[in-house]
């Protein structure tokens, strides 16, 4: 009866099952990114803010056709979606356009494609439909850590090309709480903590590139370079302490106006709301924010099927891991890596990618009755 909930379930009944609360959250947080942007370029909707609203009523559309999309049709399609993933990565390395210190966009004509970034979501569809074929005892074995490797490395190793550390540390990251997420023993990653720290000299002497070796010296020690390289962390501390309780009021903030702020439309843009807003602005976004994981995190508990559950679990991680990562960079509690706020940072491949997560996570919700045999596909 459950197996074939999804072929009988209308559209119209997969529209009725949406969690609209947590669309209209969504939106909301979107919202507040085109207030900001708003903001940012001075009180004028160009050249931010209108294209920014554009952008997530297409992602938004795009979002509600997914999530209405059998997730039995989305287990097929991980392996091709992650080869497509894969070619464009390559694409990005043979033909693509170059910017802020990498090369990591394709010319679409109508957008700037950054495929890394839709690499994080292919990452963890491929990586459901492999452990949804195996068994707790079998995804527990060394052996079965061989193939989540091999597709995590893949990425990995041609987004540092580019090179974006932040995105391969994303993707990194969103592969290791795939393989946490599939019941392996907690004395490998004991393990592979121990290694991480054994390899960090070597890191140092021969991977790491100068200016991001300029970061972590800068996270360690802002005042080494108050005028260079820690400049950004400072005027952020510098803002986000000025903001106060409170904030300074909507269009009012001084080390955003004044030009003291740097990046202010993508990388510190948390920054500039909360100098504004105040530390209570910042907790509603952040639990705007929370609203959503949460929700994710119960889809992933109730879903019938192993798929459904690594899914929704891992996307909603991986969402987790873009708002961690940039609150934490604005505070100075992590080095400036690049990592856009959800929904709110300007950036087109981003908000596409945060979307469609969204979008899967709601398919699992939409589908959550549905079953799948491990050896099915």
């Amino acid at each position: 009866m459950a197996a074939a909930f999804g072929q009988r379930l209308s559209t119209f009944g997969k529209l009725a099952r949406l969690n609209w609360l947590v669309i209209l959250v969504i939106c909301l947080i979107a919202g507040a990114g085109v207030g900001v942007l708003y903001s940012v370029a001075g009180g004028s909707f160009e050249p931010w803010a209108t294209r920014h609203a554009i952008r997530f009523s297409i992602s938004l559309l795009l979002m509600l056709t997914i999530a209405l999309v059998d997730i039995r049709i989305w287990m097929r399609l991980a392996l091709p979606l992650y080869a497509l993933g894969l070619v464009l990565l390559v694409a990005v390395e043979l033909f693509g356009e170059s910017g802020g210190g990498g090369q990591r966009w394709i010319d679409l004509k109508v957008m700037r494609l950054q495929p890394s970034e839709l690499m994080k979501v292919s990452l963890v569809l491929v990586l459901a439909r492999y452990y949804h074929g195996l068994t707790l005892e079998k995804s527990r074995r060394l052996s079965s850590l061989i193939e989540p490797i091999l597709l995590m490395l893949l990425p990995v190793a041609l987004v540092i090309r580019q090179p974006d550390l932040g995105t391969s540390l994303l993707l990194m990251a969103g592969g290791v709480t795939m393989i946490f997420l599939s019941g392996m023993h907690i004395r490998l990653f004991a393990g592979g903590a121990a290694a991480a720290l054994i390899a960090i000299p070597l890191s140092w002497k021969f991977l790491l590139r100068d200016y991001q070796k300029d970061r972590v010296l800068t996270f360690l020690d802002p005042s080494r370079d108050p005028l260079g390289a820690g400049y950004h962390i400072t005027q952020s501390k510098i803002a986000l302490g000025s903001g106060g309780m409170s904030g300074k009021g909507y269009l009012q903030g001084t080390q955003s106006h004044l030009n003291f702020l740097p990046e202010m439309h993508t990388d510190f843009i948390f920054t500039m709301l909360a100098e504004e807003w105040g530390m209570i602005g910042g907790l509603v976004l952040l639990g705007a924010y929370m609203i959503v994981l949460i929700y994710g995190i119960v889809v992933s508990i109730r879903s019938r099927s192993q798929f459904g559950r690594m899914l929704a679990m891992g996307l909603s991680m991986t969402v987790f891991l873009y708002l961690f990562i940039n609150v934490a960079m604005v505070m100075g509690l992590l080095p400036v890596v690049g990592v856009p706020l959800p929904l709110v940072s300007w950036g087109g491949s981003a908000t596409l990618t945060v979307m469609i997560a969204f979008g899967l996570i709601l398919s699992v919700a939409v589908h959550s009755e549905v079953t799948i045999a491990r050896n099915r596909y």
